[in-house]
């Protein structure tokens, strides 16, 4: 399985490397938040240690940011930042737990088992339209039963629209849930997915609606 880790500190980041390593994980280690949200919109991850105060953003601004996007990756947030107040902003913000610093590393990897399993046993919904269904708790996109590839922009941009049969969704809004409002990436790669997802998964799916966005189904 496949970590995100965003810290910081040097040197306790290449610590927790070396030991998720030592416990058969694939960890991905990065120190700021724009880093991080890069990370989070690129790949996908069993699961995200994610510390909060971070260069240039907090960790918790990342969560947020996570969850507008319909990211439910597990978040376990490593923090010195104990006090009652700032665990209950982490949990409101998203967060599946919270371990405060200085921590055992046997207790960090068995909370991150947990977050895992509870994730892996939630009850997510299957969003179905016409032929294409969506299975949220594996990621999975199924047309007429068949498995359908997609990358994680395409699947996000996809997810957005279908969450919402009827109704128009801005080019704005899309570029938002798949990027992140800070993001300055060209306004023309939302058009790119629309194909993308028109090509894998049929032209009438979703339809253009001139100078406001996008719909999937009939407007209601």
């Amino acid at each position: 399985m496949n970590l995100l880790l965003v810290e910081d500190d040097q040197l306790l980041g290449e610590t927790i490397c070396d030991g998720a390593r030592q416990s058969g994980w694939r960890v991905h280690h990065v120190g700021d938040a724009s880093s991080a949200r890069a990370a989070l919109v690129d790949h996908a991850y069993a699961a995200v240690l994610l510390d909060i105060g971070l260069p240039g953003d907090s960790g918790l601004a990342v969560l947020r940011a996570m969850r507008v996007r319909y990211d439910s990756t597990p978040v376990l947030i490593l923090t010195a930042r104990g006090r009652l107040s700032e665990r209950i902003a982490g949990l409101d913000a998203g967060a599946d737990d919270y371990l405060v610093k200085p921590f055992q590393f046997d207790e960090l990897w068995a909370r991150l088992r947990s977050v895992i399993r509870r994730s892996q046993g939630r009850v997510v919904p299957v969003f179905t339209h016409g032929d294409i269904q969506i299975d949220r708790s594996r990621r999975v996109v199924k047309k007429a039963g068949a498995d359908v590839i997609l990358s994680a922009q395409e699947y996000r941009t996809l997810l957005a629209l279908i969450e919402r049969p009827g109704h128009v969704v801005t080019r704005d809004h899309l570029h938002d849930i798949v990027y992140g409002t800070t993001s300055d990436v060209e306004s023309n790669t939302i058009a790119v997915f629309i194909h993308q997802l028109r090509r894998k998964l049929g032209d009438d799916l979703i339809r253009t609606v001139h100078g406001l966005g996008y719909i999937v189904g009939q407007p209601t």
